[in-house]
């Protein structure tokens, strides 16, 4: 672990000078995305290890922004979306087309009918779901989600598999599945496990073989199940103190465990994964400014015109983010590095960004290099359920902008929002 009094460096997404000018163009806070990085992890993730052919799947949901999900098609890797409203977005927004897409959602769309008929993937997430798939489209094949009985995340909120957790349909389960399918002539292609984000490697391989199980019930059932989709959930190392999942470690007892499958069963399993966090984390980070520095007998508070508006998962989670200073002036020398908490600027007890890990009820002082109000301050590892998963408007705060740090240099992928906008659906009466 790093020394206790070393403060976190600088995200890799953005130099001293970068911050500076971007800070300078478009105000803060500002989120700030790294084409470059955002291609490693795209290659990285399309190599994951596969004995009969992979299919990766962008998480839309980690960051919608129409660019990002753009840029990853042309990589070659398709859309795992959560809504009807996310599938549209992509569609009219990212011109990326339905067939490209799995949707896998709690809800039942209003306009599933017409997604399915335009191509969309559907994959049933319940029995009610599947029944529902079945009276609109009787016949036709589709996928389901089992949740397996096992789970891991990051925290308990993001842990999406076992007992309690609602996600899929429990594995004990299947009877209802398999006569659903008989009821509607239906023919489950897909398999599809999720048990977490930040999930620990060791769960993961364990889960796949439990999914490879399920899948052979489908088979006795005489399903033609092609594709066997184990989700995502692979740790990223925001921290310069956390170990990231390697996907070729982590991949290859998966990609040995389909090839004694098919030698059992006689069946080449597809494999799909679905990665959010693994492809953009570490490729965003939000610049912000000191706005002021306050004390109390126990405390010194660095205050920054940022906070849960642009990134929750502290004070949802007691998530992590690296946290370092940049001057405003590239001539100021090296400061003492000083503890304090990091506090958002909404009125509300609990925008913190230094939270105690996984406890979003207590403190955890973090060092960082000295600093004055005005300086600059980067918070690294918000490429992912951050600008998608923020608490927009809270206190009247627009929502930031986006850039995107490319070959051609730095653009502005979304504006900051206005104060007309954030009313725009108001009525006076």
């Amino acid at each position: 672990m790093a020394s206790k009094t070393k403060p976190e460096p600088l995200s890799p997404v953005v130099s001293p000078d970068e911050v500076r000018e971007i800070a300078n163009r478009f105000g803060t806070p500002v989120y700030v995305y790294s084409q470059r990085i955002l291609e490693q992890q795209a290659d990285s993730a399309l190599a994951f290890p596969n004995a009969y052919g992979l299919t990766v799947r962008y998480a839309m949901k980690a960051n919608p922004n129409m660019n990002i999900a753009r840029l990853f098609r042309k990589r070659g890797i398709l859309l795992d979306v959560s809504s009807g409203f996310e599938a549209e977005r992509a569609r009219m927004k990212a011109e990326i087309p339905y067939e490209d897409m799995l949707m896998t959602s709690q809800e039942i769309p209003e306009n599933l009918f017409g997604l399915v008929e335009f191509g969309l993937d559907y994959n049933a997430c319940s029995q009610h779901q599947l029944e529902n798939f079945g009276i609109f489209f009787p016949g036709k094949e589709v996928s389901v989600r089992i949740n397996p009985g096992a789970g891991s995340g990051g925290t308990n909120r993001t842990n999406t598999g076992g007992e309690s957790a609602s996600f899929g349909i429990w594995h004990e389960q299947l009877d209802d599945v398999f006569r659903l399918a008989r009821k509607y002539e239906l023919n489950v292609k897909r398999v599809h496990t999720h048990i977490g984000s930040g999930s620990d490697p060791a769960v993961w391989q364990r889960v796949a073989g439990m999914s490879l199980d399920i899948v052979a019930r489908f088979l006795e059932q005489g399903h033609d199940v092609r594709t066997l989709n184990l989700g995502g959930g692979y740790k990223v190392a925001r921290m310069s103190y956390e170990k990231a999942t390697d996907l070729q470690e982590c991949g290859k007892p998966v990609k040995e465990a389909f090839k004694e499958f098919a030698r059992d069963k006689g069946v080449k399993l597809g494999l799909e994964i679905e990665p959010g966090t693994f492809l953009v984390a570490n490729a965003g980070c939000i610049i912000a400014k000191v706005i002021d520095l306050k004390r109390t007998a126990k405390y010194k508070f660095l205050i920054t015109d940022t906070g849960m508006p642009e990134v929750t998962r502290p004070s949802l989670y007691g998530a992590q983010h690296p946290i370092a200073v940049v001057h405003r002036s590239p001539s100021d020398g090296e400061r003492e590095p000083e503890r304090v908490i990091v506090s958002g600027h909404c009125c509300e007890s609990g925008d913190i960004l230094t939270p105690a890990p996984g406890d979003s009820e207590k403190l955890k002082p973090r060092w960082v290099e000295g600093m004055s109000r005005g300086d600059f301050v980067v918070i690294g590892g918000t490429g992912a359920y951050c600008a998608g998963m923020s608490t927009i408007n809270y206190n009247s705060y627009p929502q930031s902008p986006e850039v995107l740090i490319t070959g051609r240099g730095i653009e502005l992928i979304r504006k900051r929002q206005t104060l007309e906008q954030m009313t725009r659906n108001e009525l006076v009466i």
